[in-house]
């Protein structure tokens, strides 16, 4: 799942394009943290595995959510490329996608699309309260 925060700018000034833009990065990564959140709890588990796996990038920074502390999480190498204005939450557990949309002998069972839509009407709300 990947989310662009796209913004337009006609400012006159660096100083306060450059505020714009670490506003609307901070925003969006408060709406991430919450969805990512949301995944993490919502996704099914038998294991954990899937659970362990999931971790969001924003920009260029990766972090692993999932893991508990002390473990290494089992990145897979792969990796979206983002500009700074982007975010993707993803699983590397090689299976996340089976286990959302479901295969033609297991039923879905939806834990992405659930967090995106409860949050991510709250990305305007959060840019702006950082904006202030």
């Amino acid at each position: 799942m990947k989310i662009e925060a796209d913004y337009k700018l006609n400012l006159k000034t660096k100083e306060v394009q450059d505020k714009v833009k670490k506003d609307v990065q901070l925003g969006l990564k408060d709406v991430m943290v919450d969805i990512a959140n949301d995944v993490i709890k919502g996704s099914p588990h038998k294991t954990g595995h899937n659970r362990r796996s999931i971790a969001y990038k924003l920009g260029s920074v990766k972090v692993a959510l999932g893991t508990p502390q002390g473990d290494e999480p089992d990145f897979i190498n792969w990796e979206p490329e983002l500009k700074e204005s982007e975010a993707a939450i993803f699983s590397t557990s090689g299976y996340g996608g089976y286990l959302e949309t479901g295969t033609r002998k297991m039923g879905a069972r939806p834990y992405f699309k659930p967090a995106l839509d409860r949050n991510i009407k709250n990305l305007p709300k959060n840019i702006k309260a950082h904006l202030e």
